[in-house]
């Protein structure tokens, strides 16, 4: 009897969800984790937020296309079902639609994922919509756009102001219309993310924004208690920074006495017959 190979989710199944079951997502940048996240999560991120994470930088700005390519072949290799999405960095999609499309075509081709993910409203919509016309499901991103921080000045949230509010809602209709499958909400208002959920076609992924978008994701080391300082929108699910720190100071105290390795984690000469 022959086991038929786990399906992946599509962009197009993700984008039928709008309205329906809440859609589960988390940002992965490894193979391991990716397997563990797998059978729980509709869609992995490989975010850009790789570059803080796992870097170590102050911003998102300095990641690269071979960084984001790296981390979507683990992430790829770890996960069976999960839609993968992997974020375009900064300068890989601005400048031109054409380079958009040779870089997002570059991560589809060597990572294999399933969509990519670009920050921007309005001044985005003619590329994404060039994009999906030549066969790249694109996810967008509104409201905080990590990627504009050296324009916007720090990580604050946005639309807290009514007054604010027509330009995100632009930003919003706009890449639907352009054919954008989805759209992460990042740290805008309670009621204007509301809002924007019940005025676009396309399933809205929130992230600091509302229960009533159709998905939620977060950071992984975020929400397991890995990362030093978190934004407020953050649920802490976990708390392994403090069990990792006690886990390495117990080992390097057994070294140091000489406690490891015991007996049972050394090999023995083979008994002679």
């Amino acid at each position: 009897m022959s086991i038929e190979p786990t399906r992946r989710i599509t962009a197009p199944e993700l984008r039928a969800r709008k309205g329906k079951e809440p859609i589960v997502a988390l940002t992965s940048y490894h193979a391991h984790t990716a397997r563990i996240l797998d059978p729980y999560v509709d869609f992995l991120l490989v975010g850009d937020s790789l570059g803080m994470v796992m870097h170590g930088l102050e911003t998102t700005v300095p990641v690269t296309l071979d960084m984001m390519i790296l981390q979507g072949h683990a992430v790829m290799r770890g996960s069976k079902r999960a839609l993968v999405v992997v974020d375009m960095p900064f300068g890989s999609y601005e400048s031109s639609k054409e380079q958009a499309f040779m870089n997002a075509a570059r991560v589809l081709k060597e990572t294999g994922c399933g969509a990519i993910k670009v920050e921007g409203g309005k001044r985005l919509a003619e590329t994404i919509a060039f994009l999906a016309e030549r066969g790249v499901p694109v996810m967008a991103h509104v409201g905080l756009t990590p990627q504009s921080i050296n324009t916007i000045g720090s990580f604050r949230a946005q639309g807290r102001d009514e007054a604010d509010w027509s330009r995100i809602e632009d930003d919003a209709v706009a890449v639907a219309q352009a054919g954008a499958f989805s759209v992460v909400i990042e740290a805008v208002a309670e009621p204007l993310a509301r809002k924007l959920t019940a005025a676009v076609p396309i399933p809205t992924i929130g992230i600091g924004a509302s229960p009533a978008c159709d998905g939620q994701i977060l950071v992984l080391e975020d929400m397991l208690g890995l990362s030093p300082r978190v934004p407020k929108f953050v649920k802490r699910y976990g708390t392994l920074g403090p069990g990792i720190e006690k886990a390495v100071a117990d080992y390097a105290a057994e070294v140091r006495s000489r406690a490891f390795p015991g007996p049972e984690h050394v090999y023995q000469m083979k008994k002679k017959s």
